[in-house]
């Protein structure tokens, strides 16, 4: 398994997913320009080797299909990603074991976390260079520029590392850094989050924070720092459960911080509190451009990297985007823990399309009246990611929550929108939702888009229109009979439907 940047790219190019592009290109626009293109059509892996204004190659789009993600994981399917969601489940929420089988279980799960302990690099590859003081520029780094409006250069796949100053426990994050000058860069984080209270902590006790950006490491510590999952552990040790074995890690250079040490760029630096500049605006995930907002200035001090290293991107925006495609396997994570926090979730489902975590569809084991109601309550309270989402759409078990067309025609034949369509309004709110009357503040919806029950309907439900099994069991068998064995009815093209998905 790849622990580092360039092992997971040299799998990507032994299995046909990587494109290496010798042709000058320019990180103004133009390399956005190609990885978007290539991302609207699942396409590979891109790694620029002759970058305008930089020594260094870029890799981008490497995380463009929920397959690469998978691999990077050390896994095939996405399905496979529930069983690392139900050990997560086990640790979230541990039960007393009623079985010896649960109890074995439970000790694996233990046992897992042992094997995840990081360890530590007294000779990391991730400072092979160093360079301090006026040596540092960071205009060095190929650093893109996505789209036109945008206010300048940005880090986006950076992990950024800080220290609660009381504790020592360290966070983990992945936000968006803004170029503003040779040595310093604003950091955009929400309020809430564990870089941001680190550095509130920090200004109550009359002290920089300390700081650490690390580039270009093993995408499956970048899917660990992405897991808004709240269970006590250290994003160090999610990587290691994630990975089966402990991240290397090793102490930095300026700063009492630990960086992965296959790192391929380590920036070291410290935020003064109450220091920021302007920030913004930056095409987002919304697909629009935010707003401008002060935001902490971080000083970097020194660089490290590694001989020959690569410059790892991504840009945020409309999906499909490689942010799309980390929510779509972490969806898959979380529905054991979904599962354990709400008993009668079948399964659940964030499109894409609605930026995933806009809309939710559910499906549930129905059992009495109300209960498609209090699934979706209980949905939006399970976990803090979802307190953003907007709409939540409950269907029967036997519907397919990932095929559009089922969830259409679910809410088409059984809903009554007097009846099944319930509204909160005034509700916390995502600030980066324009649809919103009030920045921050904004209603919900949910749609029982279940077969209805008494006392929920005072009439009949209709007998569902189903294949006689014997005839349909005959046909299988006589296909090729009929002159039909060519025509394979797999999966259909919804174009053919009146569809225009290019």
């Amino acid at each position: 398994m790849a622990r580092d940047l360039r092992g997971f790219i040299k799998i990507l190019e032994e299995r046909g997913q990587l494109r290496r592009i010798s042709a000058l290109v320019d990180p103004e626009l133009e390399i956005a320009e190609i990885s978007n293109r290539m991302l609207q059509k699942g396409g590979p892996g891109l790694l620029f080797e002759n970058v305008k204004g930089a020594s260094f190659p870029v890799a981008v789009n490497l995380l463009g299909t929920v397959e690469r993600i998978c691999w990077s994981m050390n896994m095939q399917h996405p399905q496979e990603l529930e069983t690392l969601g139900k050990k997560l489940s086990m640790l979230q929420q541990p039960k007393p074991p009623k079985k010896i089988s649960q109890a074995i279980d439970f000790g694996k799960v233990l046992f897992d976390v042992i094997k995840a302990k990081p360890g530590r690099d007294f000779f990391p590859a991730c400072q092979q260079v160093v360079i301090q003081g006026d040596d540092l520029d960071l205009n060095t780094l190929p650093l893109i520029r996505p789209y036109p409006g945008d206010a300048g250069k940005i880090i986006t796949l950076g992990l950024v590392i800080t220290k609660d100053c009381e504790t020592g426990t360290p966070n983990v994050g992945v936000y968006r850094l803004q170029l503003q000058s040779k040595n310093t860069m604003t950091v955009h984080w929400l309020s809430v989050r564990g870089g941001a209270r680190h550095l509130r902590k920090a200004a109550e006790r009359g002290k920089k924070l300390e700081i650490a950006i690390a580039l270009g490491v093993d995408p499956l510590i970048i899917m660990a720092a992405a897991t808004p999952i709240p269970v006590d552990l250290s994003e160090w040790l999610f990587a290691g459960l994630y990975g089966g074995s402990g991240v290397q890690l090793a102490k930095c250079k300026t700063v009492d911080l630990e960086v992965p040490a296959d790192s391929e760029f380590v920036l070291e630096g410290t935020i003064t509190p109450g220091e920021v500049l302007p920030d913004g605006p930056f095409g987002d995930h919304m697909g629009y451009y935010g707003g401008v907002e002060d935001s902490p200035l971080i000083r970097f001090q020194c660089m490290t990297h590694r001989k020959d290293p690569i410059y790892l991107t991504t840009f945020s925006g409309r999906p499909p985007k490689e942010e799309a495609m980390m929510a779509i396997a972490l969806n898959r994570i979380y529905t054991p823990i979904l599962r354990q926090q709400v008993s009668e979730i079948v399964d659940f489902f964030l499109p894409m399309e609605a930026l995933s975590y806009k809309a939710a569809i559910i499906s549930i084991d129905k059992a009495y009246p109300g209960q498609a109601r209090r699934a979706a309550l209980a949905f939006w309270s399970a976990l803090p990611q979802f307190t953003y989402t907007k709409f939540v759409i409950v269907v029967d078990k036997d519907i397919n929550i990932r095929d559009p067309r089922q969830v259409v025609w679910a809410i088409s034949s059984k809903v009554d929108p007097t009846r099944d369509v319930f509204i909160l309004p005034n509700t916390p709110f995502d600030t980066l939702d324009f649809a919103s009357e009030k920045i921050g503040l904004g209603g919900r919806m949910g749609i029982d888009a279940t077969t209805k029950i008494p006392p929920e309907t005072e009439h009949e439900w209709g007998a569902p229109l189903e294949s006689d099994p014997d005839i349909a069991a005959m046909v299988e068998r006589k296909w090729a009979e009929y002159g039909l064995g060519d025509l394979q009815l797999g999966e259909v093209d919804p174009n053919l439907f009146g569809y225009d998905m290019k």
